[in-house]
């Protein structure tokens, strides 16, 4: 493992500095006194290697990226997994706005709170699915647009379901589904979207992540599990195809 010390240094030296060590044949690098540097992690293409970052990682960690995994040791900005290929991110804080904007593979974990329009634009195609799991509640707009994906939303910190997202929760969505801990009220919900109990694939792809969940950030996998999750699913593959002519 290489340490980087992050501080006074601008993002262009701070990401070239961390692709050339990964060259070099790193397989752990440790990034310290990171204050808002963009685009860390950015398209970078290294399977099995590991970034540690201790501080706040400024917009698009991880941008674009095709294998890597990211740990955040603190919170996050905005856009973190935009338009990100495969890898992993995990933020053991809280995180901002637009998090997996047109996610399109790979996994996030968040341990905290996310910002509004989260998932927005995810997509997925094949066996290339794209998945955040968020430990605390997330912002309005919740998997706004959203076309494939998945999205679970446990609202650990949260003891009333209706809090566990915000207003408008999958507006426009037209594939994908989000997962909830809990039913939200039906005026919590964009009017593309329903919720419906789960079945057992539901519960199987949940469980799944839930246990990698608390394996990352130490939350007991039995007490997660002990409350009903709901789902919400599109009800038209084109929502607004009635908009447009053919």
């Amino acid at each position: 493992m290489i340490t980087i010390d992050g501080k006074g240094l601008h993002y262009r030296v701070l990401n070239e500095m961390i692709e050339e060590k990964l060259k070099e044949g790193y397989e752990r690098i440790k990034l310290i006194n990171i204050n808002g540097q963009r685009y860390i992690g950015a398209g970078l293409t290294f399977p099995d290697r590991e970034i540690e970052i201790y501080g706040t990682p400024g917009n698009d960690l991880g941008v674009f990226m095709n294998g890597l995994k990211i740990k955040v040791y603190g919170n996050s900005q905005d856009g973190v997994g935009n338009t990100m290929n495969d890898g992993e991110i995990l933020i053991y804080g809280s995180s901002g706005d637009i998090m997996g904007y047109g996610m399109r593979g790979g996994k996030i974990f968040v341990k905290g709170n996310v910002g509004y329009r989260v998932g927005i634009h995810m997509k997925e195609y094949k066996e290339k699915i794209p998945v955040i799991v968020i430990g605390g509640t997330a912002g309005d707009f919740l998997g706004e647009y959203m076309a494939g994906g998945r999205i679970i939303i446990l609202g650990l910190n949260e003891d009333k379901d209706e809090n566990i997202c915000g207003l408008f929760c999958a507006t426009g969505i037209h594939g994908g589904v989000i997962y909830l801990r809990g039913r939200i009220p039906d005026y919590k919900l964009g009017k593309e979207g329903k919720l419906l109990e789960i079945d057992d694939n539901d519960r199987k792809f949940i469980e799944e992540h839930v246990k990698i969940f608390s394996e990352y950030f130490n939350i007991e996998y039995d007490l997660i599990m002990k409350k009903d999750f709901f789902k919400v699913i599109p009800y038209d593959k084109r929502p607004y195809g009635r908009l447009y002519a053919y």
